[in-house]
């Protein structure tokens, strides 16, 4: 005779959960990035350190979004 039990289906709840805990991860990186005020203070402090000389404004404001980015990736790590 033959077996007539169905199979349940695993993947559909598999790839709910997967899907969960990425929106998860996304408001986390989402809650973490800095603010343009935030990345511009920093930056001109930057400025601020080297004497106010012109020319390397893109390199300050990438090195401040760098790090801001660093300091609140290790907040939400925690």
């Amino acid at each position: 005779m033959a077996d007539t039990k169905k199979k349940k289906k695993t993947t559909a709840k598999s790839s709910k959960t997967t899907t969960k805990t990425a929106t998860q991860n996304e408001k986390a990186v989402q809650v973490a990035k800095p603010t343009r005020e935030e990345i511009e203070r920093l930056a001109k402090s930057y400025w601020a350190a080297r004497g106010g000389k012109d020319g390397d404004a893109e390199q300050d404001w990438l090195r401040a979004e760098k790090e801001l980015l660093k300091a609140a990736s290790a907040k939400t790590a925690s």
